[in-house]
């Protein structure tokens, strides 16, 4: 089968790499792809947002089959184009990814079917807003409604940083339309946990649950990014959990979604807090994470194309999805001073053909690009992810560490306590990921 995967950070050439592995898998073409991808597949430049590009591209070279996986293109409508074209494709469609395009939208879902989240208000007018967090106080969570390339949530601990986040969405539309209106939550505290899920509508499978690092610098302190490495599965979600999140979330969403003319086939993100009083959402995304699939991909046992194409023709229940008795960690290796400005080509030493010699890690590529004469080259915020595997999450986060110890690069900076806090969680050790 001739494969397209749509895309072009460590997410998706995690994906590659899955797919690699299947037998089914003749050749893999990734628009745009990055440096490093273009190692392992077919790179061309059309943007991941040019529906009519990406449509026109997959017709002319006899794609059989499609992975749509950044949010942009999936809220624009991909998936429903490339089926106009005849193309299977796996991701939601237009209607079902509206559950990470519009926050407004998710939260009165949630609301509408009783499904735990932190209670909210909406406004429409920066005034309205201000008033509401003066009054109510800090923190609080202000989130922008539509898609904001990952930007648009701030963790207001003081009522001064609720208004300034209010501002700059509101008033100086930082995030353009997406910031015309904002979601202003109740702050929740406890461990979280990603769940990536597979679902066709009818079942779900949930992935291994992962535990992302979204702060700049040690001790989760520093700006928010794009995130800076995962562990999984992660320890805070036992089976007790699980069974707790399938009852009374993700079933509940999938069904939801249903009873809204909304079903959704793809991967579906849960973004859970473990809060005293049970598993609340604080998001959901309508595709893979990043960096959670950096790990949890590593982990899974199943050829990822059959399970894909059995979410696209709604058979999931058919396949019996199976995963590695092991634990991953992803350490991301940054450009300094990420995720302000920072410098772009800049050489990157230790690999050969994009992976580290040996190959006790993969090397997932998210900011690179390749030179004709070979040499890759730094490109982006997020240049590396770095994983490993070990038979506990101990050994595995001392194989990422000592395989990212071996890729340099020009200012390059990482987190040094990635896996930290998965470590010291009581009992820790693996858990249920059902």
């Amino acid at each position: 089968m001739k494969l397209l995967v749509i895309g072009s950070g460590g997410r998706e050439h995690a994906i590659v790499r899955a797919l690699k592995k299947s037998p089914k898998a003749s050749e893999i073409h990734v628009l745009p792809g990055n440096g490093g991808i273009a190692l392992d597949a077919i790179c061309a430049g059309v943007r991941a947002t040019d529906i009519g590009g990406v449509v026109d591209y997959a017709r002319e070279h006899g794609i059989d089959f499609a992975v749509v996986t950044p949010d942009d293109p999936l809220c624009l409508g991909m998936v429903d184009a490339l089926a106009d074209a005849g193309i299977p494709a796996f991701g939601p469609d237009r209607r079902a990814a509206a559950i990470e395009g519009s926050k407004v939208f998710a939260k009165g879902l949630m609301k509408k079917y009783g499904i735990p989240t932190a209670a909210y208000e909406v406004f429409d007018e920066a005034g309205a807003a201000l008033e509401y967090v003066r009054a109510k106080g800090a923190p609080v969570v202000v989130k922008a409604d539509g898609l904001a390339l990952g930007k648009g949530v701030v963790v207001a601990r003081t009522v001064a940083e609720a208004e300034e986040a209010i501002r700059n969405a509101m008033v100086n539309r930082a995030f353009g339309e997406s910031g015309a209106r904002v979601v202003i939550e109740e702050y929740l505290e406890g461990p979280e946990v990603s769940v990536l899920s597979f679902t066709d509508g009818s079942t779900i499978v949930p992935m291994v649950p992962a535990m992302d690092h979204k702060r700049a610098l040690d001790g989760d302190q520093g700006p928010n990014t794009g995130g800076m490495g995962a562990v999984a599965p992660n320890p805070y979600y036992t089976g007790e959990v699980a069974a707790e999140c399938m009852e009374k979330i993700f079933m509940p969403t999938m069904r939801a979604m249903n009873a809204e003319g909304r079903p959704f086939r793809g991967c579906l993100y849960f973004g859970l807090m473990l809060t005293k009083d049970g598993p609340k959402v604080i998001e959901y995304n309508c595709r893979f994470g990043d960096p959670e699939t950096q790990v949890v991909l590593p982990l899974l046992r199943t050829d990822l194309l059959d399970i894909m194409e059995a979410v696209a023709a709604g058979r999931l229940s058919e396949v019996r999805v199976e995963w590695l008795d092991k634990s991953a960690c992803c350490v991301v290796l940054a450009s300094g001073d990420y995720p302000g400005h920072y410098e772009k080509g800049l050489p990157i030493s230790g690999l050969v053909d994009g992976q580290l010699p040996g190959g006790e890690a993969e090397v997932f590529h998210a900011g690179t690009k390749l030179l004709d004469d070979g040499t890759l080259v730094t490109d982006g915020g997020r240049v590396l992810g770095v994983t490993a595997l070990g038979n506990s999450l101990h050994e595995a986060v001392h194989r990422a560490y000592d395989a990212a110890g071996r890729i340099s690069f020009d200012n390059m900076h990482r987190r040094e306590d990635i896996g930290a806090r998965a470590l010291a969680a009581p009992g820790q050790g693996r858990q249920a990921c059902q």
